[in-house]
């Protein structure tokens, strides 16, 4: 079950945001509720544990197999358009209980960054935005294809440039095409940064968030 923290002031917006590989709701619930509005109810979930290739088949908690990290690599199609099948029943369920899809924002570390971009640009509404760590977009040669949200939805894209596990050169590359055809696009590097968060950043997204997320 996922890792849930109440809104402060009366509930008109919820953040969800997905941990990266091998963590869980817990790594970064406590971190997302130091930056969201009073406003927001944040939802960590935490990610089926299935064999990863990547890893020699080892069990661990992870949204979909990775099979490479390398650029042009094979992936887990399937697996990736099942996760995002979970993310939208979740953004559905919020929506549900009466948060408008505006009020919604998305967000993900490394693979949980690339499945958030993945299922906020395959979502048909319009949600608040997008906050991308570290990350790449999947199946990026789908790309304007599988495109159902508005071009106008805020993506936030954030890279360390001493990232050793997912390449910085990965991020910029996702980086170019988004810009092609999303119009409300930013990406921000951080110098000395390895595959991991800082105040700066963690800023950064307090910014987005306060900038695109309704308060009433």
């Amino acid at each position: 079950s996922p890792v849930i923290i109440p809104s402060v002031a009366k509930h008109t917006a919820t953040l969800i945001f997905l941990h990266g590989l091998g963590d869980t709701g817990h790594g970064w619930a406590t971190t997302m509720g130091q930056i969201r509005t009073p406003n927001m109810k944040v939802i960590c979930p935490t990610a089926p544990t299935i064999p990863v290739t990547l890893n020699a088949g080892f069990r661990m908690p992870s949204w979909f197999d990775l099979k490479t990290l390398n650029i042009g690599g094979p992936e887990d199609e399937e697996g990736i358009k099942r996760a995002t099948k979970n993310v939208h029943e979740l953004i559905q369920s919020e929506i549900q209980s009466g948060i408008a899809a505006n009020h919604i924002m998305l967000g993900g570390f490394s693979q949980g960054g690339a499945l958030a971009l993945y299922a906020a640009l395959t979502f048909s509404q319009p949600l608040a935005g997008v906050m991308a760590l570290s990350c790449w977009l999947p199946i990026h040669k789908s790309f304007p294809g599988l495109l159902k949200c508005p071009d106008t939805v805020p993506i936030f894209q954030c890279h360390g440039d001493c990232d050793p596990v997912v390449p910085y050169k990965f991020g910029q590359l996702s980086s170019s095409l988004l810009k092609t055809f999303m119009k409300n696009f930013e990406f921000q590097s951080y110098r000395g940064l390895s595959h991991s968060s800082n105040e700066e950043e963690l800023a950064d997204m307090k910014k987005f968030i306060e900038k695109h997320v309704p308060r009433n």
